[in-house]
């Protein structure tokens, strides 16, 4: 299948400093609305972050900053797993990444939702349960974040960078808050709270539901054509990002187990969180103001998912395994805002479908492990070109050593199926198991099958057709020769 020339890519802008490269990380990885859900199955959790930042987060900086030295062009994963394993593994890598986000912005529009409610007051909390309230709420962010994006990273880089600093707000207010109630009233959890409880399927779905959690530091990457100097600019910028962000998810899940203890909201668990803290010592009004710092940290999220995982099928539009169109540059913004508008009129839809049938902790349950399985795919492939790289090359050719590449590639590849699998057990708020499967094993089956399809089937066709039209193109007297 032809790829476009070099000569004739689309001129992307490199508008992204390591300033820019570190609060997309945080805000990326750092991600509060899982931590509640989290929390929820009690303090066994913290030891499940502390392993998967040891045996999934470690290996991934490594991983990236690796990769990104070895191929750092736009496309990020799917041009990775491209060029270590071949086109096919590369359209799937880059495809589950893209579709997993048609799951996941989705939430993130739900847990806005619940959060921005607060700001109104508490006379209008119960809007978060007003269908036709939180669908316009919802969208209206939606196609405000695809607009944004569409104006270019010089202006969507500013919504990424105020939802950092919304992030660093709102877990700086819950952990201080958590500290001051831990020091004048202590707390109900034990060291017994801590250990791993007789029934652990809970927990288990925690484990891959805090890898997913843990992703976000090859988000830059996806971008690599829009950053300054990426092979400098970069490794400085995921360690940063990278120990802020292990900081405060653990920092976060304490404070959650600390003053409130299991019985969170899985939507409105933070401020809620918060706000009975802050009634305690008598500081009420804070809530609020918090309430608009962490929807500002909503809506960054939001951005900066949807920014970047749009790169995704603009450049596999570009390499001919999904309509040419979606390649396409705003002539203006050198954007790709086909892509972007495929990807928000998609999330839109799930939006509204969220809507139907289970309830909103439930749905937004399901979606999210959903969205954990397909995200999760990629860092298989990328830990499996480290072990690869190790394994195969005499002398490395990148940033690391043969011994640091095995060790990393084979614990962040055994830790990445594991929270793939461990996923499909179902969380506390699911109330039909076998649908849950269904929903699980049926979804995972459709969204492969349906790369394979456009991969195999709709590439092979337009390939066909584009060979097709070459050969009438070259005149008679030429063919004679």
């Amino acid at each position: 299948m032809s790829t476009t020339p070099q000569s004739e890519q689309p001129h992307l802008i490199r508008a992204l400093g390591r300033r820019d490269l570190v609060l997309l990380f945080v805000v990326a990885v750092f991600n509060l609305n899982v931590v509640p859900s989290i929390a929820a199955n009690g303090g066994a959790t913290v030891w499940l972050w502390v392993i998967s930042l040891l045996l999934f987060f470690w290996p991934q900086g490594i991983a990236v900053i690796e990769l990104a030295h070895r191929y750092p062009g736009e496309g990020g994963v799917y041009l990775w797993a491209k060029e270590v394993f071949g086109d096919f593994h590369g359209f799937l890598s880059g495809w589950c990444y893209w579709t997993n986000n048609m799951l996941y912005v989705p939430t993130v529009m739900l847990y806005f939702v619940g959060v921005s409610v607060y700001v109104l007051g508490p006379g209008h909390l119960g809007l978060a349960d007003n269908k036709i309230f939180a669908s316009f709420t919802s969208l209206t962010l939606l196609a405000l974040l695809t607009i944004f994006n569409i104006l270019g990273l010089g202006v969507g880089k500013w919504i990424n960078n105020v939802g950092a600093i919304g992030t660093f707000i709102a877990a700086a207010v819950l952990i201080g808050l958590g500290v001051v109630i831990w020091s004048r009233f202590g707390t109900t959890i034990t060291p017994a709270d801590f250990k791993i409880p007789a029934n652990p399927k809970f927990v288990l779905n925690s484990f891959g539901v805090i890898c997913f959690g843990l992703v976000g530091l090859e988000l830059a990457s996806v971008m690599g054509d829009e950053i300054k100097d990426p092979r400098k600019t970069l490794p400085g910028a995921v360690a940063w990002g990278g120990v802020l962000s292990g900081v405060l998810y653990i920092g976060a899940t304490l404070t959650l187990l600390v003053a409130v203890g299991k019985n969170v909201n899985v939507l409105q668990g933070i401020v809620q969180a918060v706000s009975h803290m802050a009634g305690r010592i008598g500081i009420a009004w804070i809530t609020v103001p918090f309430a608009l710092m962490l929807s500002m940290s909503i809506a960054g999220i939001g951005s900066a998912w949807m920014g970047g995982s749009a790169r995704i099928p603009f450049v596999a539009g570009l390499d001919s395994y999904m309509p040419s169109w979606l390649g396409k540059v705003h002539p203006k913004y050198a954007t790709p805002y086909a892509a972007l508008i495929v990807q928000g009129i998609v999330s839109a839809v799930l939006v509204i479908l969220n809507f139907v049938g289970a309830g909103v902790q439930e749905t937004f349950q399901k979606l999210l492990s959903l969205a954990v399985v397909l995200q999760l795919v990629p860092f298989v492939y990328m830990f499996g070109a480290l072990v690869k790289f190790a394994v195969t090359e005499s002398a490395p050719k990148g940033q690391y050593g043969r011994g640091t590449m095995f060790v990393a590639g084979v614990s962040g590849f055994l830790t990445t199926i594991l929270g793939i699998l461990l996923v499909f057990f179902p969380a506390q708020q699911i109330t039909s198991i076998w649908r849950y499967e269904l929903w699980m094993v049926g979804g995972t089956l459709f969204f492969v099958g349906l790369a394979a399809f456009f991969f195999f089937v709709y590439g092979r066709h337009k390939s066909a057709q584009s060979s097709v039209r070459t050969a009438a193109a070259v005149p008679m007297s030429e063919v004679h020769r």
